[in-house]
């Protein structure tokens, strides 16, 4: 395997086109998602927890460090993806912090409601376009809670300084959620509310998958949550409980690993993504029956899945789908679409607007460049593919899902060129030597 990582590749890099189908089993590195939500409930913990298989990534390393600058002991291994985290039993041991967290949405947002458990003054801060990713709702649930926060400079954007005081508990209703996150950054912290917790959530909540997510998480540090999903979803976090520590390993990340499944759509042949499967909690594993619907064959066993891509000669089937509980994926899949016979529509995905660029925004900027005529929404995109994709430079607006997903159309389009590919380190350092190794098995 090659070991380049990005920072090894020019800031302008040509994808390498294949010239027959795929025909690889990869392994991609440890959830962003699972590995931040780990390290939070591990940090509040009673005793050590191990944690294998961790993300050792950009994001990563941003909560690794507001988690020290918290008091928290953590020794981190990322030549073997390995951290030990001594927990504080639900008492931050420092009084007052500066956390700096980047462009890293689960480092500002699960840490606004962690520090709230402290007992002091803590600044959190990102950078640009950090600052102008809303937190609103979070921190109004939060003082709804009982702690004491405010803005710096913006209303309703970081950074941010709480004032905590511990978390009294009760009752909080959101009725708009524009992130997944700021309910997870609620959940994971209530077991140390003075009192239950219960959170009234509308149902149209988005990236749902996700909240089962953080519950599974505190699940396995032993912390029970009642949730029921109906018309509206309530999730109850009884009082006291304490996360206990354990011995965790983290899954394959299921985003990442939608770029190499759709590889075997676009180009064709197999491609097995190992440690995922049937088995899996992150909802982003289903973007696997969107492939199926779109022509592919998909083989799914308890930890591994398999696609396979059309038979040669026949073109991807264009879709229609709602990707409300997958946004992540909409990015692949709007790449993927290029190569589709007819439109294809995305929908339900309006969040995307606040991610770490406008998402919707910069897929149809980039997809035009290619040669796609692309319909804007509100909540989503219409894709129609070109009858032949043009070379193109492709920005990446400091985006990882940018770049990842868009090497996808250089494997059939000679001369595509990433812009700033080193921007896949925050949550996938490595990507495109990984991605060049796919490539050789169709070269």
């Amino acid at each position: 395997m090659n070991s380049r990582n990005e920072n090894d590749f020019p800031k302008n890099y040509a994808v390498m086109p294949v010239t027959g189908p795929v025909d690889a089993v990869v392994a991609v590195p440890g959830s962003k998602s699972l590995t931040n939500r780990a390290l939070v409930a591990a940090a509040l913990a009673d005793g050590t927890s191990l944690l294998t298989n961790v993300l050792s990534a950009d994001d990563t390393r941003r909560m690794v460090g507001a988690l020290r600058s918290l008091g928290i002991r953590i020794t981190w291994d990322g030549a073997a993806n390995r951290a030990e985290v001594t927990g504080c039993g639900g008492l931050i041991p420092v009084g007052e912090a500066r956390l700096l967290c980047g462009n890293a949405g689960t480092v500002m947002r699960f840490l606004a409601a962690m520090a709230a458990l402290g007992e002091g003054r803590y600044e959190l801060d990102g950078d640009p376009r950090m600052r102008e990713r809303p937190i609103g709702e979070l921190v109004q649930a939060l003082r709804e809670l009982g702690a004491g926060v405010e803005f710096v400079d913006q209303e309703g954007f970081p950074p941010l300084i709480v004032h905590a005081r511990g978390l009294s508990g009760g009752t909080v209703s959101l009725a708009r959620t524009p992130s997944s996150q700021f309910i997870s950054a609620i959940l994971l912290s209530s077991p140390y509310a003075r009192s239950d917790v219960m959170m009234d959530l509308p149902q149209d909540s988005p990236s749902r998958p996700f909240l089962r997510m953080t519950t599974a998480v505190m699940e396995a540090f032993g912390v029970g949550v009642v949730a029921q999903y109906g018309e509206d979803i309530r999730f109850i976090v009884p009082a006291p409980q304490r996360y206990q520590a354990v011995n965790l390993a983290i899954e394959p990340d299921a985003t990442n690993a939608t770029y190499f499944w759709a590889a075997a759509a676009v180009a064709g042949g197999r491609v097995t993504v190992e440690g995922l499967g049937t088995d899996s909690v992150q909802g982003d594993v289903r973007f696997v029956d969107v492939l199926e619907l779109m022509g592919c064959r998909v083989i799914r066993e308890p930890r591994s899945i398999t696609v396979e891509g059309p038979p040669t000669g026949k073109r991807l089937r264009a879709v229609d789908v709602d990707l409300k509980d997958m946004p992540d994926t909409a990015p692949t899949l709007a790449v993927t679409a290029l190569f589709a016979a007819g439109r294809t529509s995305i929908r339900n995905v309006g969040h995307l607007r606040i991610k770490e660029t406008d998402r919707l925004a910069a897929l149809r900027s980039e997809l035009t460049r290619l040669g796609a005529a692309v319909e804007e929404r509100t909540d989503g995109l219409t894709i129609h593919p070109p009858d032949q994709l043009r070379p193109a430079t492709i920005e990446t607006y400091d985006d990882h899902r940018m770049a990842m997903s868009f090497a996808l159309a250089g494997l059939k389009c000679p001369g595509v060129v990433i812009h700033d590919p080193g921007c896949c380190g925050k949550t996938f350092p490595g990507f495109f030597a990984r991605f060049e190794g796919l490539a050789r098995s169709g070269a």
